[in-house]
């Protein structure tokens, strides 16, 4: 199992950033998805999820409204995007696979700050 993360980088508050997640490995589209952050000094927390299939999203209540989940069975892709971003957001983002303990990839660094 393999997951690689990009598309974070340096935003202003209120602006947006798209993450992609590449996964290999495994079968895909017959898993569900999700992403987690670390902010500096904090545990790892859960962002979003995504079902299989995509019918289903959860959000943490700090994203709710704000951050988007969603995924591309065909190209083996997972995407959040991320809008009116908030300095709270800054974090190291992963994309993980829930059956697979072991799936964390390297991240991608999000900062929000003016």
């Amino acid at each position: 199992v393999h997951v690689v993360e990009s598309g974070g980088g340096l935003v202003q508050p209120g602006g947006s950033l798209r993450l992609s997640c590449a996964a290999s490995g495994f079968t895909f589209s017959s898993y569900a998805m999700s992403w987690y952050r670390q902010a500096p000094g904090k545990e790892r927390e859960l962002v979003a999820r995504i079902s299989i299939g995509g019918g289903s999203t959860n959000y943490a209540d700090s994203v709710k409204g704000r951050f988007t989940i969603s995924r591309d069975n065909a190209k083996k892709m997972v995407y959040l995007q991320m809008n009116s971003l908030k300095p709270e957001d800054t974090a190291v983002y992963y994309c993980y696979v829930p059956s697979f303990v072991d799936s964390w990839g390297q991240g991608t660094q999000v900062t929000v700050s003016s």
